[in-house]
């Protein structure tokens, strides 16, 4: 690993394991080992929050049109409880942090690359979901900011297999040099 890591879990939010529109059946399967890695470094665990506007004319451009399409999971419409982390998880904050985002990629604002070069981290542990949107997007960003990025490939999910079985190949093919894709065992070993 290069430098200091972190553990950033992406979107393991009850609107994903919950009965709703974008829930994603697979991610009460990576709970586990999600939860093993959090639960033995809580303080080096960050999770992400998918935070949604409360109505679609507060987001720009394109987002507007997605959320006028998913109006039913603004704010406005949808039950706060369900933005929070699975129960599981939330419990682990603090020492873990929160980190909420409007957008797939947490790295948009600056705020989370900031945060992380002022602790010198160099390496991004990342779980959660969706492999092939919020997981993705997370990976490649942190590869643009210079991290190297782990992506446990037992701890990622998707609502659709076949998008979330080419995700994982294409980031092991095409970004070996900058990225890892072990289990969460092979990972805690290496440790």
């Amino acid at each position: 690993m290069t430098g200091d890591w972190v553990h950033l879990c992406i979107d393991m939010q009850r609107m994903f394991t919950e009965d709703t529109p974008w829930h994603v059946p697979w991610m009460r399967e990576v709970s586990p080992p999600i939860e093993e890695l959090s639960g033995r470094y809580p303080e080096k665990t960050i999770f992400t929050r998918f935070v949604t506007p409360v109505r679609p004319e507060m987001m720009e451009g394109m987002w507007q049109v997605y959320y006028e399409k998913w109006w039913m999971m603004t704010r406005e419409h949808l039950d706060p409880g369900l933005i929070d982390l699975i129960p599981s998880l939330k419990t682990l904050v603090p020492p873990a942090r929160i980190f909420d985002k409007m957008t797939y990629s947490p790295w948009v604002s600056g705020e989370l690359h900031e945060m992380l070069s002022k602790r010198g981290i160099g390496t991004v542990v990342v779980t959660g979901g969706e492999t092939d949107v919020c997981v993705l997007s997370a990976a490649l960003g942190a590869i643009d900011l210079g991290y190297r990025v782990v992506v446990l490939k037992d701890a990622v999910c998707s609502g659709a297999d076949d998008t979330h079985d080419a995700s994982l190949e294409l980031l092991g093919d095409r970004f070996s040099v900058q990225l890892d894709l072990p289990t969460t065992e092979e990972f805690l070993h290496r440790l």
